[in-house]
């Protein structure tokens, strides 16, 4: 890509047909634009560039001299993902693809601190000694997960997010989803990743979701009629529970669901709040847009097996209403602290420019906090309200608005369609072949820019977990020597 401008070089990578066209062009621009020289230095006033550097001379000194218990303390005195605030955001806007190479360096360096620690004979370090160290130290890092908003029609955006997510080996294990997006999270929860390609090919999903907009008219129950739409939930996830989902694929999959009535909170429903429940009818319910869908009872399978009702006399909509991305609940449930957002919620559009990790300089920072005031002000008044108003049908709709002003709906890596009235018509329109072709290869493109900072983000914890996962079926095996031994001798 010689002799092109920078410009040039940016339109190759808005208009690229492959995650390779992208990255080549990225690099060719970075080049270009002295990106690389910047990459270079070490020095920036953004990050801790002398704690960064010591750290890695340290670790690169005990592995070389052999050290496995000396690289044990060190990743235990300060291990973090923002470790001298490396993940500050400033360090990501100047180059196109990439950050400082000491800050690579750094992560690839604490990978191989991991795997010689893993491999370390085990007459220095012990099995359990290993054991222990990995599960402390995956516990304490944490891990990421993937979050996909509602957005209706235009939910099937995140088809091509985790379309580009499995093919380069990215994908969270902890996957939520609301409304729209609780169906591709539960084809996440349900397939391996060789099914979750062929599922989310663009021919799959229009031929199951072509009629999901099905007008029933005034004077129901609701304004469309959910028969089309349940009866492809039915055919894609049958009645799987949550726990026998999980046992399949291994990924916790959570699913957001929002109460029809006033005194409930929303639930969200999974592997381990909720293994028995049977996720189809949990996606039916995170679906049920208010007005254009009736809301929905829960099912579960008891210890016979048969299904029945779960939580009786209660029903369920659309979980993006209070529930859009449950950061601080999968927190609690799954020791998350870094999230990747698919945003396509029309709702979430006042509140991404929000995010400290969008705004810097002055104005910048005097936005997002008049943001915030307006945002505690409107949440006051809301609660005002829904004190002085006895009738229960406008505390409920006032209750389900102070909701949607209340939430986060940005997280660390935020993955956004274009904000075009092109991508408008999709939200209440059944889809054609050729909608849906645009919808995953936006989500694709999308998702490219985010890649490499995704890979760095996650490279760790994943290491980790696994080297975990590993020693843990080794316990298994040896546990399970152990008893039958034990079986034969008595």
């Amino acid at each position: 890509m010689a002799n092109q401008t920078l410009s040039e070089l940016q339109d190759i990578m808005t208009q690229a047909t492959s995650y390779e066209e992208y990255k080549e062009a990225a690099q060719a621009h970075d080049e270009l634009s002295g990106a690389q020289e910047w990459k270079a230095k070490d020095p920036s006033k953004d990050y801790d560039y002398r704690l960064i550097r010591k750290r890695v001379q340290r670790m690169k000194q005990a592995r070389v001299g052999g050290d496995a218990a000396g690289l044990m303390y060190i990743l235990h005195e300060g291990l973090h993902g923002n470790l001298g605030n490396i993940a500050m955001s400033a360090l990501n806007q100047h180059a196109k693809i990439g950050t400082k190479r000491l800050i690579e360096e750094f992560i690839q360096e604490v990978c191989s601190a991991l795997d010689f620690i893993y491999q370390a004979d085990e007459n220095e370090i012990d099995f359990y000694e290993k054991l222990s160290f990995f599960e402390e130290t995956a516990q304490a890092f944490g891990r990421s997960c993937l979050m996909l908003s509602g957005g209706a029609g235009l939910g099937f955006f995140h088809c091509g997010v985790i379309k580009s997510l499995v093919e380069h080996d990215l994908l969270p294990k902890v996957v939520s989803g609301a409304s729209a997006g609780s169906i591709i999270a539960a084809l996440v929860g349900t397939r391996t990743n060789e099914e979750l390609l062929e599922v989310v090919k663009p021919e799959f999903i229009q031929q199951k979701f072509k009629q999901w907009r099905l007008w029933q008219g005034f004077g129901k129950d609701s304004l469309l009629n959910s028969s089309n739409l349940e009866n492809a939930l039915i055919e894609l996830f049958d009645l799987t529970t949550f726990e026998e989902a999980f046992k399949k694929t291994g990924r916790h999959m959570t699913i957001t669901v929002s109460p029809a009535d006033l005194h409930q909170h929303s639930r969200l429903l999974n592997a381990k709040t909720s293994p028995n429940a049977i996720i189809t009818q949990a996606v039916i319910a995170s679906s049920a847009i208010p007005i254009l869908f009736k809301p929905v009872q829960l099912k579960a399978k008891n210890r016979a097996g048969e299904v029945v009702t779960y939580i009786p006399n209660r029903r369920f909509a659309d979980g993006s209403i209070m529930a859009d991305l449950p950061f601080d609940r999968l927190a609690r449930l799954y020791g998350v602290n870094h999230s990747i957002v698919s945003q396509t919620n029309l709702i979430a559009v006042p509140f991404l420019a929000r995010d400290k990790r969008d705004t810097t300089g002055l104005l910048g920072l005097t936005w997002r906090y008049a943001a915030k005031i307006a945002k505690v002000n409107s949440i006051f008044a809301f609660d005002v309200l829904e004190n002085l108003i006895s009738h229960r049908a406008a505390r409920l709709g006032i209750h389900k608005i102070r909701s949607i002003i209340d939430q986060q709906y940005v997280g660390d890596i935020n993955i956004l369609p274009s904000a075009t009235f092109a991508n408008l018509k999709h939200i209440a329109s059944n889809p054609s072949l050729k909608s849906i072709q645009e919808l995953i290869h936006h989500g694709e493109r999308a998702t490219w820019p985010q890649l490499d900072l995704i890979k760095r983000n996650t490279m760790i914890s994943k290491t980790l977990r696994g080297y975990l996962t590993q020693l843990k079926q080794r316990e298994e095996r040896l546990l399970s020597d152990h008893n039958g031994l034990r079986v034969v001798n008595n």
